[in-house]
């Protein structure tokens, strides 16, 4: 049987479109209650790192890179004015939709002004202005320190349960219970059930397939990660399943996938992969990983890891 590495392992390395601090309840009061993963970036944390800067830069994600494409073209400096992003996907009848917060000092005269200049006009929707930008995005200003962005149809979604007309993250205690686990450091993300089970399955890759795994996919729960830039870089992961069988199960079959790719792996590559270490406790699956940023940087720009951020 083929393996390889673990997704959950690239995760450590390049998190899904991910790039800490708790949210804050403008941010609360704006994602619906049926989340699917909330993603949150300390941006500043970001800027001050150099491993966190060598992340960015190989694997900065299409929202990310349209959202300061956007902000730039109305003469906000996102490396300067944000300050911490959010990024939310949660289920609609229609499928999955995502919308993103941004924190900051926005001062929304002066957007709004720069808007106007540019002869930009927005999509009125109740008390809500929403303007086009670019990259196919829209934003609307929630007050002088938050700003909304996505696509048209998330937005509107996402300013219903602002409006009261729909269930806020506020009502999901399985999500905010992990949230309050992960919301120290300066990237962290929380997913669902369904989430989670997606993510291990990509994770797996062929060994996904095996009956071992068939026969637990059904008993994992949420799960959340976080990301510290400190000293150094520190990963922690933890998936939450019904029972430590299934725990046992996971570590096992992730240990098999990393032991493989050790086979093919550079020296560099090696050097990561020994500091990735999976454990499992009573019910829980964890994953760790810890380096300095020297080996951060250089692994960043290996082959194993061009390969996994794709």
């Amino acid at each position: 049987m083929k393996y390889g590495i673990p997704a959950l392992a690239a995760l450590c390395l390049a998190p899904v479109f991910s790039f800490g601090s708790s949210l804050a309840s403008a941010t609360r009061a704006v994602i619906p209650a049926d989340i699917q993963q909330i993603i949150n970036v300390d941006y500043r944390g970001m800027e001050d790192s150099q491993s966190g800067q060598a992340l960015k830069a190989r694997v900065l994600p299409d929202q990310l890179k349209k959202f300061e494409t956007a902000l730039k073209g109305v003469g906000v400096d996102p490396d300067k004015d944000v300050e911490q992003l959010t990024f939310a996907s949660f289920r609609v009848k229609s499928g999955l939709q995502v919308v993103g917060i941004a924190q900051g000092d926005f001062a929304v005269n002066k957007v709004v002004a720069r808007l106007k200049t540019k002869k930009i006009k927005p999509a009125v929707y109740r008390d809500s202005a929403m303007y086009p930008l670019d990259g196919g995005l829209s934003m609307t200003l929630l007050d002088n320190y938050n700003m909304l962005f996505g696509d048209s149809a998330s937005l509107k979604s996402a300013l219903d349960v602002r409006d009261g007309l729909g269930s806020s993250l506020n009502s999901n205690s399985a999500i905010t219970d992990m949230i309050s686990s992960v919301d120290s450091d300066t990237i962290w993300s929380v997913l669902d059930e369904k989430g989670t089970q997606e993510m291990m399955k990509s994770a797996l890759g062929d060994a996904s397939n095996l009956a071992d795994y068939n026969a637990i996919k059904n008993r994992i729960k949420n799960s959340a990660y976080k990301m510290d830039f400190g000293n150094g870089v520190k990963f922690n992961l933890k998936v939450i399943t019904s029972d430590a069988f299934t725990a046992a199960t996971l570590k096992t079959l992730l240990q098999a996938g990393v032991l493989y790719k050790k086979m093919n792996a550079t020296p560099t590559e090696k050097v990561a992969l020994d500091n990735l270490v999976v454990d499992s406790d009573s019910g829980a699956l964890k994953l760790k990983f810890e380096t300095d940023d020297r080996k951060f940087v250089s692994l960043v720009n290996s082959d194993l890891f061009a390969a996994i951020s794709k």
